[in-house]
């Protein structure tokens, strides 16, 4: 006799199961779904219809992102420009020729740190910020008097340093706050050169944020100054002598 249930199709509106050993399976799903048992989801099987989701989620992650950078990068630019607010040096006594640097305050540090992360950062300081910076850094490097000239009536001077020992130097540093392309020029170490005769200082330096005109170290006028009475500083050079002046302990 032949058993009904061989061979036979399941009633209609009825899923069809496979058998196995005799036993039934659980019913087969729609076509257009299916099942992952282990996160209990449904998932489309319909590939454009997962492309479009997966899509969407990506450009809404891309959009979540690009607003925290946004924010981020507003409160970085914010927290900058507060910190090149405030003063890197403390001011001492007023003399004839400017005011003293008695020490160089916690943003003196903070701006060298920023600098040795992203060096681009020298370009948005005000020639006046990086006159002090570097009035501390010679009061930094043990220098026991530094002045800070005056904005105008300076002489070309923009910071004087004087140590004293068995024999007392004094230097005199003329800043140049350029941004590269913009080289120092001959004409202006040669002007710092006449400013040195006429203060009668044991050196000159001229130090700059930027770089120097390629001549200028063979100009047969300038050549032998260098570098007993006379140093040029470009901006590696700079960067480099703050960085190892930030990180000493005294």
């Amino acid at each position: 006799m032949e058993d009904g249930r061989k061979g036979s199709s399941a009633p209609s509106g009825e899923p069809q199961g496979n058998r196995e050993g005799g036993g039934e399976t659980a019913p087969s799903l729609p076509p257009f779904v299916h099942m992952k048992p282990s996160v209990r989801h449904w998932w489309p099987t319909n590939s454009s219809r997962e492309r479009a989701w997966w899509w969407a989620a990506a450009a809404r992650r891309r959009n979540n992102m690009a607003a925290i950078l946004a924010a981020q990068s507003a409160q970085d630019k914010g927290s900058l420009a507060a910190l090149l607010l405030q003063t890197v040096i403390v001011p001492g006594a007023r003399t004839d020729e400017g005011r003293l640097i008695e020490a160089v305050a916690l943003p003196w540090f903070d701006i060298i740190a920023l600098l040795q992360k992203d060096p681009g950062i020298a370009f948005q300081l005000s020639p006046e910020k990086w006159e002090e910076i570097i009035s501390g850094a010679y009061k930094k490097a043990g220098f026991d008097e530094v002045t800070l000239t005056p904005r105008s009536g300076d002489y070309g001077r923009d910071v004087i340093a004087i140590k004293k020992g068995i024999c007392s130097i004094r230097v005199i540093d003329q800043v140049k706050a350029y941004k590269p392309p913009h080289l120092v020029a001959a004409d202006d170490v040669r002007a710092l050169m006449g400013v040195l005769q006429e203060d009668g200082a044991s050196k000159g330096c001229l130090t700059t944020t930027s770089d120097f005109a390629p001549k200028i170290k063979t100009d047969p006028l300038i050549v032998p100054f260098i570098p007993s009475r006379l140093e040029l500083v470009n901006g590696t050079e700079l960067f480099a002598r703050l960085e190892e002046l930030a990180g000493r302990k005294t």
